[in-house]
């Protein structure tokens, strides 16, 4: 796949993902034109202050509520990659219906949006949580990775492919753990909800690496998963701190011990690579299911949570992951 060739379109383009992938993808692959979708105009104002202004990069207002401004947005482009959400669990659990607005009818009009204006390929970023979730933020990813999957029955003879990304936590990232255990350490004092708790774990630069792997490889209906490390949130704490109390504060409503990427049932139907799985459709009625002839079928009764996982990150491997945002907390400059 030639990126020069493409126009891409990434929703929540201001996002800490989609600050990275408009990097990355400007650096590596300088698409034809790439345009930045939000609907944040002091964040795209910033952006283009911190030096996102290249001559191939386009600032366009508007949100994924809004299905009229998406078509527009949309004319002329190749490749949509959806990562606009509202993703903050209390806020969701507090703002119920302002999450559904946007990650399950913003999802659906993105879909119907990319279908009308003839996209080539949409990818849609979802996440462990969708997986057997326990909030609504859960509920609200599964409902669009089901939206964005079988949109490919609803395309028909058009050109236009769906597919997701799914993976877990994301080190660093805006409502990351990380900027909260760096500004506790100062008190010293680290507060975690369990001390059984596990995550699975990995950098922004690694998600858009994958999502950029996965578009080029996407068939349509695929749900791609990257093999990960997992990590104990006690150990994250440890790294960062190693000094501080830890206080354990009990488990939040909506929360969960450990995270799941692939449930059983999803198991029965998805396909092991070297590096990620590929979760088929499960009702082979398009496309999107020859993955099994490029890697193995998965055993009955396989999951894949942060619990079972066979690769784990010790305290030197987490504080690898961390060391970036070290440096940007002394420096002043981390988010979160």
């Amino acid at each position: 796949m030639n990126w020069n060739d493409q126009v891409v379109l990434v929703t929540g383009g201001t996002g800490s993902f989609g600050k990275k992938f408009i990097e990355v993808l400007m650096r590596e692959h300088n698409p034809r034109k790439l345009i930045v979708f939000s609907r944040d105009e002091l964040k795209q104002h910033e952006m283009q202050a911190a030096g996102y202004n290249q001559a191939n990069l386009r600032y366009f207002l508007g949100d994924v509520r809004d299905r009229e401004r998406l078509v527009r947005a949309m004319h002329g482009v190749d490749i949509v990659v959806h990562a606009a959400a509202l993703k903050q669990v209390p806020a969701c659990e507090y703002n119920p219906m302002e999450a559904i607005k946007t990650n399950i009818i913003g999802t659906s009009n993105v879909v119907e949006a990319a279908m009308d204006a003839g996209v080539k390929k949409m990818m849609a970023l979802s996440t462990d949580k969708a997986v057997n979730p326990v909030n609504l933020y859960g509920a609200t990813k599964l409902a669009a990775e089901k939206l964005t999957v079988q949109s490919n029955a609803y395309a028909g003879g058009l050109a236009t492919r769906f597919s997701c990304v799914r993976y877990g936590n994301v080190v660093g990232s805006r409502g990351s753990v990380v900027p909260v255990f760096l500004k506790q350490r100062d008190f010293g004092t680290i507060t975690i909800t369990d001390d059984r708790m596990t995550r699975f774990w990995l950098s922004l630069e690694q998600g858009v690496g994958f999502v950029i792997s996965c578009i080029e490889q996407m068939e349509g209906g695929e749900v791609f998963v990257p093999k990960l490390p997992s990590m104990k949130v006690i150990d994250l704490a440890r790294a960062i701190a190693p000094q501080a109390t830890i206080n354990v504060i009990g488990i939040r409503p909506g929360e969960k011990l450990h995270e799941v990427l692939i449930s059983e049932d999803e198991a029965r139907h998805t396909v092991e690579l070297e590096k990620l799985f590929v979760v088929q459709p499960a009702e082979a009625i398009w496309f999107g299911y020859s993955w099994q002839e490029k890697g193995k079928l998965l055993e009955n009764g396989f999951r894949y949570s942060s619990d079972n996982n066979p690769e784990w990150l010790d305290l030197e491997g987490i504080r690898e992951y961390v060391a970036p945002f070290e440096q940007a907390y002394r420096d002043g400059t981390l988010e979160g």
